[in-house]
């Protein structure tokens, strides 16, 4: 029998979407796609692995399919494929049902199954529901008929990213462009052991390339990489997303919360922030009205236009995260980038990709941003191309913040300008893994490239009000040409000499021509 690969199970799951087209919106697909590639995979391997066991222990089928023991996910009758599949009316509640019963029999699922309901009658008809389980039934996602065991892991990561793109500037919300995560894990350099946190993980792409990254450098304990992933979200149907792609790319173990990071932080002990070895974020650019309790109530002036809540006296924080100041209510970036700190190891490092307007933004934000660079916690700034991302197409920057600098970077930032660093694409441009290595290479080695890389001591940017700009730092720009007024003249009057003489010829032939 010819196993799946990774072409045909891509080409196959992405067909599903074509489905679904003029039903519902198309940044709505993967919520429902997801959920059936889940419940498809769980139940073939819930038929595997009892099959296995009645290989193993001697004991009869029914017994191995009722045993929980035997499985990772425990599938109830209700829930079987095979049942499902059966139906030819109220499917969608068939199907809500079964994700119930699912998450009843399996702890680590609660909420990750029923995220999405498929009960809308309206939005997804019995038709159509009929259409994609006979899709979905066309393969086995078993592990003994997949070509490897991580091509449902890579087929999950194409799926989003195909979703991301298919969903434009929604893209953006649960899905930051492969290329720019493996630049800030590269930048970071988890290792084997570390404990690794994102607040913002959205589907969890930068805590499985961290993982990813480890493991290609050695990092696994039999076929386990050898991390521990920790992540909160705040959308749902993106944190439902995030479990299941951490349970196909087999870090069950993973501890991902939902909820607001800023307003509710979920990873604590005894009442205080848990701390990382390795922090990475790409947090939404310049979220607004980002306290949530300071907008519960908000008051309007006699024309009925909103009186803004002034942050710096309605924002207070039990964990002490803001010490160098409240942001604006417009700009929540630093608020991200403080909340990361706080829950740093003293010897961690983090990445963080934000807009560039935080390099310079005066106020308030220049006071986060001087507190940041006199504590001398900011090693790297990098300047990334525009296009890059799908929710916008302004240029982004990278911070690198380690609190355990080593001494040659003591009172140092490392300023990298890749804003020509990209393969230029349509709609958005692309980092290319040579422009990865680049930047890459021009952090480990710390030796300065013309129009590229400085290393700038701190009383050069305490000079420039700590202002961190790159273009204060790196010049771009193209050397003037000195012009030789005098010479130029000079080649003026040769031409005009030239150009008489050309002229008289041209008169003679005219003449001769009877002109």
């Amino acid at each position: 029998m010819n196993k799946l690969t990774l072409e045909t199970l891509e080409r196959w799951l992405w067909d599903s979407a074509d489905l679904m087209r003029g039903h519902i919106d198309s940044s709505d697909f993967k919520n429902y796609i997801f959920g059936l590639l889940f419940l498809k995979r769980a139940n073939d391997q819930f038929i595997e692995e009892a099959n296995q066991a009645v290989k193993d222990n001697d004991i009869s089928l029914k017994d191995a399919l009722e045993d929980e023991d035997y499985h990772q996910f425990f599938i109830p009758t209700h829930a079987y494929w095979s049942e499902l599949t059966k139906k030819t009316e109220n499917i969608g509640q068939a199907l809500d049902k079964a994700f119930s019963l699912i998450e009843e029999h399996n702890s680590q699922l609660e909420g990750v199954m029923t995220a999405v309901h498929f009960g809308d009658t309206e939005k997804l008809p019995d038709s159509l529901l009929s259409r994609l389980l006979l899709h979905f039934n066309k393969y086995s996602l078993a592990n003994e008929h997949l070509d490897n065991p991580d091509i449902l892991g890579n087929a999950y990561e194409y799926l989003i990213r195909e979703f991301a793109d298919d969903g434009g500037k929604k893209g953006g919300e649960f899905y930051t462009p492969k290329e720019v995560v493996k630049l800030v894990v590269s930048l970071i350099k988890p290792e084997a052991g570390n404990s690794i946190y994102d607040p913002t993980c959205g589907s969890g792409g930068m805590l499985i390339q961290s993982a990813n990254y480890i493991k290609n450098n050695g990092g696994t304990v039999g076929k386990f990489v050898d991390a521990k992933l920790y992540g909160q979200e705040k959308n749902l149907g993106t944190w439902a997303i995030c479990k299941i792609n951490m349970i196909v790319h087999n870090f069950k173990d993973s501890d991902i919360r939902k909820g607001d990071t800023l307003a509710h932080p979920k990873h604590l002990e005894n009442g205080e922030l848990m701390t990382y070895d390795r922090v990475i974020a790409n947090p939404p650019f310049s979220l607004k009205k980002w306290w949530a309790s300071a907008e519960i109530d908000v008051k309007s002036d006699e024309n009925g236009k909103e009186i803004s809540p002034k942050y710096n006296s309605v924002v207070s924080d039990e964990y002490g995260r803001f010490k160098y100041g409240i942001p604006p209510r417009g700009y929540g970036d630093l608020a991200f980038v403080q909340h990361m700190i706080s829950v740093l190891k003293n010897d961690g490092r983090m990445g963080v990709v934000l807009p560039h307007g935080i390099l310079f933004r005066g106020g308030t934000e220049g006071k986060i941003r001087t507190g940041f660079l006199q504590d001398d916690i900011i090693e790297a700034i990098v300047g990334l191309p525009e296009k890059l991302f799908y929710n916008t197409g302004i240029p982004a920057s990278i911070i690198i913040i380690n609190k355990a600098k080593a001494e040659n970077l003591k009172n140092k930032v490392v300023f990298i300008d890749a804003s020509s660093e990209y393969k230029n694409g349509k709609n958005q441009n692309t980092l290319m893994p040579e422009n990865i290595n680049k930047i890459v290479d021009g952090y480990d080695g710390l030796k300065e490239i013309d129009k590229f890389m400085r290393v700038i001591d701190m009383s050069e940017i305490a000079e420039n009000d700590y202002n961190l700009n790159i273009s204060r730092y790196i010049d771009t720009s193209d050397e003037e040409v000195i012009i030789d007024i005098n010479g130029t003249l000079e080649d003026i009057s040769d031409l005009e000499v030239i150009e008489q003489e050309i002229d008289s010829k041209l008169n003679g032939y005219l003449k001769s021509l009877g002109f």
